[in-house]
């Protein structure tokens, strides 16, 4: 994948149609038809927003069919319908169910949460991701290499079918406080010869999250790469010979906490990680804000139990004005 991700939201999705709610009014669809699976969030999204009933289509990738699949009746000809999308692509999944219903004699418009350089239809209302590559939230493993690899074998109709979701997640994990114990941070500052000293001796946890770490792709550390030698020892003598260790460096990120939280964030999105395990609940934050669709799970070792961790911009302007 050549293309920077766009990360589209729940919320920005929202805040996106709902800024179209009165138009979409006006329009005075009979129904909000959304595509199996992937049409289905904004056709409810929509439906909520404009009060007009949903219903879905299924469409059948290696046959090119569509049919109905809903619950109620299809709209009698004449009537306006507005089919939801998740991506305009550059395949014939949108194409092919405009065809369908306009073959039911409907008049078709289309919404799509976005399109790109390469929709082969450009819908009557998307986001621009022209450039980028569009991540929606209940697709965040689509842009890892084994989803693509998978998806590229179903388009080929070389595999029947992609598979479940969760079999394509893919794990980054901090090191210090998932592996083995943080050390305070007023021991570095105090002597830091010592303190690395120390670090080394230290034996793994006892318990440790051991299926993130078993389908960790890299271990994403804030040590600065001048530790990679002792950081590796350390790794082999405790039998840790995979995953694969990303090291910050200084020169582009210092050790501020945030600027250590936006290096490991920028190292899970470059690795196409879906999780992301970090022993520090502040660092956990700003790494979520910078990664909106990456899964944060702030691992707090001494109880073992992980939190996923979300962080929205809070705008204060109201509060303010009040």
């Amino acid at each position: 994948m050549d293309r920077p991700v766009l990360p589209l939201t729940y919320d920005k999705l929202d805040q996106w149609t709902l800024s179209l709610q009165q138009e979409l009014i006006r329009e005075q669809f009979a129904c909000v038809i959304g595509i199996l699976r992937g049409g289905a969030p904004l056709a409810l999204m929509v439906s909520h927003t404009i009060g007009v009933q949903p219903a879905f289509v299924r469409y059948h990738r290696a046959t090119r069919a569509v049919n109905w699949d809903s619950s109620i009746p299809i709209p009698a000809a004449g009537a306006k319908v507005l089919l939801c999308e998740d991506i305009a692509g550059e395949g014939y999944t949108l194409l092919d169910c405009i065809e369908y219903l306009r073959a039911q004699g409907l008049q078709v418009k289309t919404l799509t949460g976005g399109f790109d350089d390469l929709s082969r239809v450009r819908p009557d209302y998307g986001l621009d991701g022209r450039g980028y590559f569009l991540l929606m939230p209940w697709e965040r493993h689509a842009y890892t290499e084994s989803y693509r690899a998978a998806w590229q074998r179903t388009r080929a109709g070389t595999q029947g079918c992609i598979g479940p979701d969760h079999e394509f997640a893919v794990f980054g994990i901090d090191l210090d406080g998932i592996l083995l114990p943080d050390l305070p941070a007023h021991q570095y500052q105090t002597d830091l010869e010592a303190a690395l000293q120390l670090r080394d001796t230290l034996p793994p946890f006892e318990h440790l999250p051991h299926a993130a770490v078993a389908q960790s792709k890299a271990i994403i550390t804030g040590r600065p790469e001048d530790d990679r030698a002792r950081t590796l020892a350390w790794l082999r003598k405790h039998g840790y010979e995979r995953p694969h260790l990303i090291m910050r460096n200084p020169e582009r990120h210092d050790d501020s906490l945030a600027q250590v939280a936006a290096y490991k964030a920028e190292a899970a999105i470059a690795l196409a990680c879906t999780h992301f395990l970090e022993s520090d609940p502040v660092q956990a934050i700003h790494i979520a804000h910078h990664a909106p669709l990456l899964h944060v799970i702030w691992w707090d070792a001494a109880r073992r139990v992980g939190k996923l961790v979300a962080a929205q911009q809070w705008d204060t302007t109201e509060l303010e004005l009040q």
